[in-house]
C-alpha cells in the first residue's frame, strides 16, 4: 500500500468515525465527472490527493472544525460549495484589490469567523493556507497551516493540529507569496 493509500485508509476511517460541526452525516463521495467539472469551472487542475478524497471518502464533511467543503455542490448547511467560494472570492477580488483572493488557492474548509483553510492548486505540495480575514491587514491574513495537503490531512488524523487544544499556542509562518501572487494575477 502506498504513503497515500495509507494516508486515504487512515482519514477515512477517521471521517466514518467523527462529525464535524453542521454535518449530520458523511456526505457519499463523488461521481467521476465531479472532480473534471470543478476544474473547468476553476480553470486548473485539482491536487490529486484532494480529488481522492472527494471521490473515495466523501463530498466533504469531514476533517478539522467545520469539516471540508462540499466540492461542487451546496453542503446541507448553508456553507457554498469550495468551487463557489472560491469563484466569489475570486470576483471579490477584482472589485477590492486590498483584499484579493489568490489565483489557484481553493478554500477547502471553513474555520468560522471568515476564516477558511485553503489548498495553493499551483504548487506540487499543495500546501494549506489559512485565510485569517480579520487581520489588520491583507499582507498578515495569510498563513501557512501545513506545507502539504499530506501534512495537514496527517496532523488532523493524528489529532496535532494548531487547532486542537494541546496546540493552541503554536504559530503560523506568514504566506510570503501572498502579494507576489495577487500583483501577478492583477497584471495578467
Amino acid at each position: 500500500m502506498t504513503e497515500n493509500e495509507q494516508l486515504l485508509a487512515r482519514v477515512s476511517a477517521k471521517a466514518h468515525n467523527t462529525r464535524p460541526w453542521g454535518w449530520p452525516s458523511l456526505p457519499e463521495p463523488v461521481d467521476a465527472s465531479t472532480p473534471t467539472r470543478a476544474e473547468t469551472a476553476l480553470g486548473f487542475p485539482l491536487p490529486p490527493l484532494l480529488a481522492d478524497l472527494y471521490l473515495r471518502i466523501g463530498d466533504g464533511g469531514f476533517g478539522p472544525e467545520y469539516g471540508l467543503l462540499s466540492l461542487l455542490d451546496s453542503p446541507p448547511a448553508d456553507e457554498p460549495a469550495a468551487v463557489m467560494r472560491y469563484l466569489t472570492n475570486r470576483e471579490s477580488a477584482r472589485r477590492d484589490p486590498d483584499w484579493s483572493w489568490p489565483e489557484g488557492v481553493l478554500p477547502i474548509s471553513h474555520w468560522g469567523c471568515a476564516m477558511y483553510a485553503s489548498v495553493d492548486c499551483r504548487t506540487a505540495e499543495a500546501p494549506v493556507l489559512l485565510f485569517e480575514p480579520n487581520a489588520d491587514d491583507a499582507d498578515h491574513a495569510w498563513h501557512v497551516d501545513a506545507p502539504s495537503l499530506t501534512a495537514w490531512l496527517t496532523s488532523w488524523a493524528d489529532g496535532t493540529g494548531w487547532y486542537e487544544k494541546t496546540n493552541e499556542e503554536l504559530q503560523m509562518t506568514p504566506w510570503t507569496d501572498f502579494r507576489i501572487r495577487t500583483t501577478a494575477a492583477r497584471a495578467s
